[in-house]
């Protein structure tokens, strides 16, 4: 499969976003420097936690922006950033890391070994691959999610974004066998959470013994049988990835008709609501973020040959830096406002994500013309 990067003029809207989302980007390197972001407060982003699952996309920002052009400065803060992270795997709260190594290690170790070429960023992120290996259960041919023990046996939509670290793992390796229960995961997971209609579950629990279905959860979404947004988003992305390494054409067609059904219930908002199906969609907060995503899930497939994947990515991004950006409010430190985190659990609403944010920049990096990721 031929995955050379079409040569495709960006529209000047792109290259007069990318650039205030730039130098947005660089005023918050100033603020924040070597430090783990997750939600904005009254506009502002406080320091967060290490081990918390977003903890890898401000350093992974911090990357993206290496893109632009070399900076010393920026890759030391990035990788004191990346440095704290590895040091979670000797620590009291190593107990922490669950299945969401692949947001925290692919931004930053597996990118800095992109970048670099570095032995000890490769080496990073092969710990983190069999980390996640180490959380799949034989019994149900899933990866599970999390460790708290009354979560036991759950499995999440966001997995599907967090299995790139496993082909990479097997890219850089020649060892099948992280590709392999990638493709197992896949392949218990995409009937379990896509429902015949192209929406997606958040939550799936199973029997950890015998591996049944016990059930469907809401998770962050309104209900089990709801449509979450950002789970929709993640299932675009990650089977794109998927289809990638592998040349599945089973993904890539999942991908494409998940991503056709998250555009035809966005078409109505343009922003989407932080759940499809909420009973307030119309008027319910939005999540930017789920929009992000998708456009580079998007960008993904158009890369894979859909012709008219980019043009859709387009359109998203267009219509967030018309509505969800304000480069020039000094009172705002994100990127992409207009985000919702977990609703049911009433945090995180109407704010700035950091990873909103980070698909957000790498979408109109994509394209600007950089096809680079970290996944």
């Amino acid at each position: 499969m031929n995955l050379a990067p079409r040569e495709v003029a960006p529209p000047d809207w792109v290259a007069t976003a990318y650039g205030g989302a730039r130098a947005k980007l660089d005023q918050l390197v100033a603020k924040a420097g070597a430090a783990f972001l997750h939600a904005t407060v009254d506009g502002r982003y406080p320091m967060d936690l290490a081990w918390w699952w977003t903890s890898g996309f401000w350093p992974g920002l911090i990357r993206l922006r290496l893109n632009d052009g070399p900076d010393a400065r920026l890759a030391d803060l990035a990788r004191q950033a990346e440095d704290q992270l590895f040091a979670l795997i000797d620590h009291a709260w190593f107990h922490e890391l669950h299945h969401d190594v692949g947001f925290q290690f692919q931004p930053t170790a597996v990118m800095r070994f992109k970048q670099t070429g570095a032995e000890d960023a490769r080496r990073r992120g092969l710990v983190a691959a069999n980390l996640l290996m180490g959380r799949f259960n034989v019994a149900g041919g899933v990866i599970e999610a999390w460790n708290a023990e009354n979560r036991r046996g759950y499995s999440i939509i966001d997995t599907f974004m967090n299995l790139p670290l496993l082909f990479w793992a097997s890219e850089v390796t020649g060892e099948p066998r992280f590709a392999n229960l990638a493709r197992g995961h896949l392949s218990r997971a995409i009937p379990e959470f896509i429902r015949a209609d192209d929406t997606t579950h958040h939550i799936v629990e199973f029997d950890q013994r015998s591996g049944a279905r016990v059930a469907a959860h809401g998770g962050q979404g309104y209900a089990a049988d709801s449509a979450w947004s950002r789970g929709q988003s993640w299932a675009v992305y990650g089977l794109a990835i998927a289809a990638r390494y592998t040349g599945h054409a089973g993904y890539r067609e999942k991908a494409r008709t998940v991503a056709d059904r998250f555009l035809e219930m966005n078409a109505p908002h343009g922003v989407p609501p932080w759940d499809f199906r909420a009973p307030d969609a119309v008027t319910a907060p939005r999540d930017s973020s789920a929009a992000a995503v998708t456009a580079c899930g998007l960008l993904e497939l158009a890369r894979l040959g859909c012709p008219r994947a980019r043009g859709e990515a387009e359109a998203l991004i267009r219509t967030l830096t018309e509505r969800c950006t304000a480069f020039d409010d000094p009172a705002q430190d994100g990127l992409l406002l207009h985000a919702t985190g977990k609703l049911p659990q009433d945090q995180w609403i109407d704010v700035s994500l950091i990873y909103g944010d980070y698909y957000y920049y790498e979408a109109l990096q994509r394209l600007a013309g950089t096809e680079e990721t970290c996944w």
